[in-house]
């Protein structure tokens, strides 16, 4: 694919990923998530209990909350305490997390506990439900090796990797993982979710502008594949 973009990428390629784990301390998944400007802390915590929807089932359960810090965005976000409710967008996307870590979780061998993950967004610059799913998967795999490290799972209920990325049409060009400026102004927007497999589990797309066509839909997929695929590389690479 041809073109420059405002920050030097060519239409195909992914914004620098920076990925540190054991970010924080008492956590035992966390996980410091980059991608260009826009950065999420994704801490993993166990609790020996599932919700009680779950009782009696035999089945753990994997979960998510996000938010983004009040000083994550040029103007102040409140907070959800003082808003008294996550909003719409806080709630989508917490539920597009846990659909996409469940996806490649064996709930029943992950015995009966819960795995909390919380994104954190700690600067907003476009993408940060993406980069939320791909840092989540991160701090729930180390959640995981620590409860097999500490002799509490025997086997492993991970059954792969997840990773997600934005795609869109901009200024009728497709490209890969929108930084803000691109997403404001596109006329199109995709967000993937996929496994290790090639495998989707979520795709949500909107015509923010216009229409669009299958070929240009066909074209979004290949990228959202091709970014997923690096993203999933990353991730191994950062054990």
């Amino acid at each position: 694919m041809t073109g420059t973009r405002r920050d030097g990428r060519a239409a195909d390629d992914l914004r620098p990923v920076r990925i540190t784990r054991g970010y924080t301390e008492f956590a035992p998944g966390s996980v410091l998530y980059e991608c260009g400007r826009t950065r999420v802390l994704c801490t993993a915590t166990v609790e020996e209990a599932v919700p009680e929807f779950l009782e009696g089932r035999g089945t753990g359960w994997v979960t998510a909350e996000y938010g983004m810090l009040p000083s994550s965005t040029p103007g102040r976000k409140r907070r959800a305490s003082s808003r008294g409710r996550p909003d719409g967008r806080e709630v989508e996307i917490q539920r597009i997390l846990g659909r996409a870590l469940r996806a490649v979780t064996d709930l029943p061998a992950l015995g009966l506990r819960t795995i909390w993950i919380d994104v954190d967004v700690l600067q907003a610059d476009g993408g940060t439900r993406t980069a939320g799913v791909t840092g989540a998967w991160i701090a729930l795999a180390d959640a995981v090796a620590r409860l097999r490290a500490d002799g509490k799972l025997a086997g492993d209920p991970l059954r792969g990797q997840v990773a997600a990325v934005s795609v869109g049409v901009v200024g009728g060009t497709p490209m890969l993982d929108l930084a803000y400026n691109e997403d404001a102004g596109a006329e199109v927007d995709l967000n993937v979710v996929m496994t290790e497999a090639g495998d989707f589990v979520e795709i949500q797309g909107t015509g923010e502008k216009r229409a669009f066509t299958p070929a240009e839909l066909e074209a979004m997929l290949a990228l959202a594949r091709k970014g997923c695929m690096e993203l999933l590389s990353l991730q191994r690479e950062s054990r």
